[in-house]
């Protein structure tokens, strides 16, 4: 049921609590969501545009589930952001998987497909040919729509006015990092330093590969929808949920996302942040240290007992990867992250073990 009401007593301030609503309520409308956009992948006449559209969401479903743990602080529009947040991050990941199997390394290309990204978040944008530089376009309308939908979510939100600038300049470097990330080679490395210099002034306490992971994650944005659930959001709750996510919330779930990942992406020699560290120990220091800063940018929000469960949840997701245990580095980090963390932790490891184990309900 989607009302219009929103109390921030309905926000989970415990993780049996948060699970109950999870396994209750979200995940069933997730996967529900997810059936719905994978029956529509199936109709895309272009078969690379099909094949990478059905392969996105075969392997990376674990991003809605996670990300749909907003949903369950959205009270009474709880429906609305699992549709928002489903469709949003199905247009990331699609996008993603376009350009990481590209058959295209045009940053003109990756621009205009990131568009959609753009076009989703902003309520009065039209859509456009997002596939104009590229050999497969006829899509069947699958990304259009998926842009649409977000658009009549973010409609509907009342407090969207208050969080649509702050939603679009985190939307926008998102898609900037997906432009210079897929670019050639030879010219990644360059391209995103010279990014990294027109905004180091505003995160000189980063590195570079950290303030670029931090730009790869979609939590700010579905952080920025739960303020906009809110008839009385204010700029203050807009700001200070940004500064509590970006860039500390967010560089930890990308890093650790790549730290899992660098076996794989060393065979397939693509690019991955982790491995811009001087060594191993300086990984572990300065993922420990945005872990530690993420705990307290989200101790000073409203809340601040979910927003810390996100970032638990977060450990468990990507340090119960099988993959962790299959990289001897990676596993001694995982432990080392592991001795920081309380309790909760090992509640979230074991439920994320348990979801990957049972999965979506077959279809």
């Amino acid at each position: 049921m989607n009302g219009i009401g929103w109390k921030r007593s309905s926000m989970p301030a415990g993780p049996l609590r948060l699970m109950y609503r999870m396994y209750r309520h979200v995940l069933p409308a997730v996967y529900e969501e997810l059936g719905r956009w994978r029956a529509r992948a199936e109709a895309i006449p272009d078969p690379e545009l099909r094949l990478q559209a059905l392969a996105s969401i075969s392997s990376k479903q674990f991003h809605c589930e996670g990300g749909a743990v907003f949903a369950a602080a959205a009270g009474d529009r709880r429906g609305d952001l699992v549709a928002l947040i489903v469709a949003l991050q199905t247009i990331s990941d699609y996008l993603d998987n376009l350009c990481d199997r590209s058959t295209s390394l045009d940053p003109d290309d990756f621009r205009l497909l990131h568009r959609a990204m753009l076009d989703a978040v902003d309520p009065e944008a039209e859509t456009t040919d997002y596939y104009a530089h590229r050999a497969e376009r006829e899509d069947g309308g699958y990304l259009a729509a998926l842009v649409a939908a977000c658009q009549s979510v973010v409609r509907r939100l009342p407090g969207y006015a208050v969080v649509r600038p702050h939603v679009a300049r985190l939307a926008g470097l998102y898609a900037d990092l997906q432009v210079y990330k897929h670019i050639r080679r030879e010219e990644r490395l360059e391209s995103l330093q010279r990014w990294w210099a027109h905004h180091r002034a505003d995160h000189p306490e980063l590195m570079w590969n950290e303030f670029a992971a931090a730009t790869g994650s979609t939590l700010g944005l579905f952080a920025l929808f739960v303020v906009a659930c809110r008839p009385d959001a204010t700029e203050r709750d807009a700001e200070r949920t940004v500064k509590a996510y970006f860039p500390y919330l967010c560089g930890l779930h990308i890093l650790l996302d790549y730290l899992i990942d660098q076996e794989e992406d060393r065979i397939g020699g693509d690019l991955n942040f982790c491995s811009y560290y001087a060594s191993d120990a300086e990984m572990l220091g300065r993922i420990r240290w945005i872990a530690d800063e993420a705990r307290r940018a989200a101790n000073r929000l409203p809340c601040a007992k979910f927003h810390r469960m996100v970032i638990e949840g977060l450990l468990a997701v990507y340090l119960s990867d099988p993959k962790t245990a299959r990289q001897p580095v990676v596993h001694r980090v995982a432990r080392e992250l592991m001795r920081d963390s309380p309790m909760t932790r090992l509640f979230f490891w074991l439920n994320a073990l348990w979801i990957r184990r049972r999965g979506a309900p077959k279809r």
